[in-house]
């Protein structure tokens, strides 16, 4: 195991696979800006989301998680568990601003940073760029400007790659740090249950569980063979996931694939004034995520869920980029004219750009020999 207070002897830490990512993960981070930005709010159960009959939880404070309170749940259900609950709608200009401020932390320390979503990321800080001697200590550091500079608070896990770095900022949430060194990934891996494993969702485990497998050291325990019949392509992943090995790089610049907005409606409508109404709301949306993003697209994508959960989708693709909003309105609306008049009602209306055309930036591998790279 590495000493953590003793420098790299190998400075070949890139070619043999050795890298220090940190993986930080806002706390709550929607919920917390809230509460941030209205002291009234703090210390209060609070859920970013639709209060409708049909709004979906963003995300919610931690005080709204003790009642059993999560991302994705439904409004009803979580009122339900907890009476006292709080509702904000998302302001997600807010959150990108903040969001931005975050990044640019991040930049201050490794060009080497890849956005996950607005609230986590990963960074490689292999090379020691500013002489700050400790992959931790770039951690710590980080946190602590987050805390000063935006008055939220983050986790973050240190680690020899982004499957255990992942999973280490998670482990002590919230406002926490996790380190996993180099020979202990395995072990803490198997420690850990395969839920809470990137990728493994509620029916994986279920189906993991029917095979007896719960823990990580559960899925060691099976043979690629095994795993390959009754997992398929997952295979190989969940092989190298239950001992610890990740060869992923962190990519500075993940291509964007799409921009887009999506709305649950309070009820079902098929009303064409009405869908045009609110498919001119979703335009000004999407626009504005567009701009703020850079994207250049070339296919719009209209989508729409009926009560049942069907979808019906229609798509348009030009030539070259959407020029401007006046055209981008002009294929949204031409899309919604298609398929009118509908057969039965929506419950959900989308729209999407895509096919985007972005270039991407220089520094998106790491670069150099691994000299001055840090340690633990």
């Amino acid at each position: 195991m590495t000493d953590p207070d003793s420098p790299d002897d190998d400075p070949g830490d890139e070619a043999s696979g050795l890298r220090k990512i940190i993986h930080v993960d806002m706390d709550a981070f929607y919920a917390s800006v809230e509460q941030r930005d209205d002291p009234a709010l703090r210390g209060l159960p609070i859920a970013v989301g639709g209060a409708g009959p049909r709004g979906v939880l963003t995300t919610c404070s931690y005080e709204a998680r003790k009642f059993g309170c999560r991302s994705a749940m439904p409004s009803v259900t979580a009122r339900r568990l907890c009476p006292a609950l709080i509702f904000r709608p998302p302001r997600f200009a807010v959150y990108t601003e903040v969001s931005h401020q975050i990044r640019d932390i991040f930049l201050d320390y490794t060009p080497h940073v890849e956005p996950l979503s607005l609230d986590e990321a990963f960074l490689d800080v292999t090379e020691d760029l500013k002489g700050i001697g400790s992959a931790v200590r770039i951690a710590e550091l980080i946190r602590a400007r987050i805390k000063a500079e935006t008055g939220l608070t983050a986790s973050a896990g240190v680690s020899y790659n982004k499957f255990l770095a992942k999973l280490a900022s998670d482990q002590n949430k919230p406002d926490g740090l996790c380190v996993i060194r180099p020979g202990e990934g395995a072990k803490f891996a198997q420690s850990l249950p395969v839920r809470r494993f990137f990728g493994i969702g509620p029916r994986g485990a279920e189906k993991m569980a029917a095979l007896g497998i719960e823990t990580g050291a559960d899925l060691a325990a099976c043979d690629i063979g095994f795993l390959r019949r009754h997992f398929g392509s997952q295979a190989d992943y969940l092989y190298r996931a239950a001992r610890g090995i990740d060869l992923r790089r962190v990519k500075a610049n993940r291509a964007r694939k799409s921009v887009g907005t999506e709305r649950t409606l309070d009820k079902d409508i098929s009303s064409g004034s009405a869908l045009r109404e609110v498919l001119a709301r979703i335009i000004e949306l999407t626009w504005t995520r567009i701009e703020k993003s850079g994207s250049h697209g070339r296919t719009v994508t209209l989508k729409l869920k009926h009560g049942d959960f069907s979808q019906l989708t229609r798509a348009r693709s030009l030539p070259r980029p959407v020029a401007n909003k006046a055209e981008f309105t002009a294929l949204g609306h031409a899309l919604l004219d298609e398929v009118l008049p509908l057969a039965q009602p929506v419950r959900l209306v989308g729209l999407t750009l895509s096919a985007l055309d972005d270039e991407p930036e220089e520094g998106s591998t790491l670069v150099g020999t691994g000299q001055g790279s840090l340690p633990f």
